[in-house]
């Protein structure tokens, strides 16, 4: 029994460790991937679907590790069982479904950040934490805590803060159609990926077969090559394919810059759908969406660095409410951890008396 004993505590410090690695993925590919968007829009692209595709586009790149994690497993466990992917047909089609409904969100993402400044975008996006906890309620029975509900309630105060200043952010020389629109379709994607993410978790209760961080990148990858697909055919059905020649030797920055933008843009969005989907295998879907609400503010501070958008007041209480609800939702977890230690270390320490 001391086997069992000293196997938990490293499985959850594995966990925590791999949790930690997550978030910080997370945090490159959430801040990083609407500026690098919103980059190729501001000198000259014109292209939604090549932008949406873009976003799952780079799925090749998880090939590595998952190549990487095999090699490892044939030279420390050799086995006739070490295949390279473990996915069952039963998996493979709910990460096809999901990854249908990922290129759908990607349109309507892309469409708005075509249409709004990063700022005004990334409050909107910020209402996706609502959506994640009431699917996460619905679909996989979320227990809340008062401090996880505080968390939800000061983010979203801080998106409802942000919305106060949004009309002087509009761009110039934009109707208000297409501003209007684009308000709608990020409200939408906000809307899908909040249903998205508690579906992902429900996926993995529901998976016939054991989830491991390698069938987590395979997951990621098939969601990917699907969503991808979803985007190729919007991009023929629009021409994209034979227009990008040319809009890329009319782009502000170059040629070359246009292909720069557009490869460095693909591995970024990477990070963050590996990094969302890694967060709720080594917690939750709540705790994914909480991460990408309080990052938010972030990438609205990175917005005003680099694109000279404008920093009012209410973004930095937006920025202050969303700290506050972050550390409330991990003080919550923290307290709760330590009062089920005890509970646990008292349960494993009857299992050998129970056996004698």
């Amino acid at each position: 029994m001391e086997v069992v004993k000293e196997s938990e505590p490293n499985t959850t410090t594995m966990r925590k460790a791999l949790l930690v690695i997550n978030c910080i993925i997370l945090s490159i590919g959430n801040c990083a991937g609407p500026l690098m968007m919103r980059l190729y829009f501001i000198h000259g692209g014109k292209r939604v679907w090549f932008s949406s595709w873009l976003e799952t586009g780079g799925w090749p790149i998880i090939l590595f590790p998952i190549a990487c994690a095999h090699f490892y497993r044939s030279r420390t466990q050799p086995s006739s069982e070490n295949k390279l992917f473990f996915m069952k047909p039963q998996l493979f089609i709910a990460a096809a479904v999901i990854g249908i409904l990922t290129g759908l969100d990607d349109y309507l993402y892309a469409y708005g950040v075509a249409r709004l400044p990063v700022s005004t975008s990334s409050l909107i996006i910020a209402s996706q934490l609502a959506f994640t906890a009431g699917f996460a309620f619905v679909l996989v029975k979320q227990k809340f805590t008062s401090y996880s509900i505080n968390a939800v309630f000061l983010l979203t105060i801080g998106s409802g803060v942000l919305a106060m200043h949004t009309s002087s952010d509009r761009p110039a020389n934009e109707s208000n159609r297409e501003y209007v629109l684009g308000f709608l379709m990020t409200v939408g994607a906000s809307a899908l990926y909040g249903f998205i993410l508690p579906l992902v978790e429900l996926t993995y209760k529901k998976a016939k077969q054991e989830i491991s961080y390698a069938l987590v990148m395979e997951i990621q990858m098939v969601m990917c090559l699907f969503a991808t697909g979803v985007c190729t055919i919007g991009m023929l059905v629009n021409n994209d394919f034979k227009v990008i020649p040319r809009e890329a030797r009319e782009y502000e920055l170059g040629e070359t810059k246009y292909y720069i933008v557009a490869i460095c843009s693909a591995m970024i969005w990477q990070c963050f759908f590996l990094g969302a989907i890694g967060v709720i295998f080594c917690a939750s879907s709540l705790l994914s969406g909480i991460i990408i609400a309080v990052l938010l503010p972030v990438t609205e501070i990175l917005a005003v660095i680099f694109y000279n958008e404008s920093f009012h007041a209410e973004k930095g209480v937006a920025l202050a409410l969303s700290l506050w609800g972050f550390l409330s939702y991990f003080y919550g977890e923290i307290k709760q951890s330590k009062e089920n230690k005890p509970a646990l270390e008292t349960e494993m320490a009857s299992v050998p008396n129970r056996q004698e």
